[in-house]
């Protein structure tokens, strides 16, 4: 007889705002803040659900550590179906856009539409180097030189030095967090591989790629791009690895547009349907 599956890890999130819904998913290690400067533009015109993963921020960590994408999928459709929503939007930033992309796979009746920021077809060589580099300098090197690595990583050099305030802030917040969740979820990621099944990918899709990412490699969005039928690129110049972080209103003009597009045409095929 099967063990029983576990139950989904209730999520905390920020909503704002109403309308269509749209649901924003973090990367590894990060939360909902990430996307603080996208938040309320969004909600001017949407329903904006941002959650903390599991893991992550002030959500809970599993007691068996264990962030399968069927498990982090299972937590969401139960965040969704608390705030009566039954398919979303989806914005993924980085191991999010992972996550979104085998959402789409797997159960692709949640969502209306995928934006993937900073992700890839799969997890290749240069990522999980980084993503090791970061595990191993915080083990090896301590908080500070783990906090020097990630700032040199997630952000183009020259918006960083004008943006001290941002590294100070991210210092101190990650100075007392457990990041047993972050390096959990960073393991499961090695090994996502979609290669070859981007065919069973039906729906709209927006790519948003910072060219000068230090974590995904930019040639990963025109990757994205041809491997999906009918997906938008929009690339991000002088721009790394935290897109919405360094370009907030830029980026939430791209997705309130892509997804106000997708909105204004169903209502029209609705409105001609009846």
């Amino acid at each position: 007889m099967s063990a029983p599956a576990p139950l989904p890890v209730e999520l905390f999130a920020r909503v704002e705002g109403s309308g269509p819904p749209i649901l924003l998913l973090h990367g590894l290690g990060g939360d909902h803040t990430v996307f603080r400067g996208v938040i309320p533009a969004l909600a001017r015109r949407f329903l904006v659900i941002a959650p903390d993963l599991r893991g992550h921020g002030r959500s809970p960590t599993p007691p068996a550590l264990t962030f399968t994408s069927a498990e982090m999928e299972a937590d969401l459709r139960a965040l969704l179906a608390r705030h009566d929503v039954s398919s979303a939007h989806v914005v993924g930033l980085s191991a999010g856009g992972f996550l979104a992309l085998q959402w789409a796979i797997d159960t692709p009746e949640w969502l209306r539409s995928l934006t993937l920021i900073g992700a890839s077809t799969h997890c290749d060589n240069h990522t999980r180097a980084v993503a090791q580099n970061w595990a191993e300098t915080y083990r090896t090197q301590g908080y500070d030189a783990f906090m020097l690595r990630l700032l040199k990583d997630l952000f183009y050099p020259d918006w960083i030095e004008a943006h001290m305030e941002v590294a100070d802030a991210l210092r101190e917040k990650l100075r007392d967090r457990d990041l047993r969740g972050a390096f959990a979820w960073g393991e499961a990621v090695r090994t996502f591989d979609l290669r070859g099944r981007f065919g069973k990918i039906k729906l709209p899709t927006l790519i948003i790629q910072g060219v000068d990412d230090a974590v995904v490699d930019g040639s990963h969005g025109r990757l994205l791009r041809q491997a999906i039928q009918g997906a938008q690129l929009k690339l991000f110049a002088q721009s790394g690895h935290l897109v919405p972080v360094e370009h907030p209103e830029e980026t939430a003009a791209a997705i309130e547009s892509f997804v106000e597009r997708l909105e204004s045409a169903g209502r029209a095929s609705a409105s001609a349907a009846g």
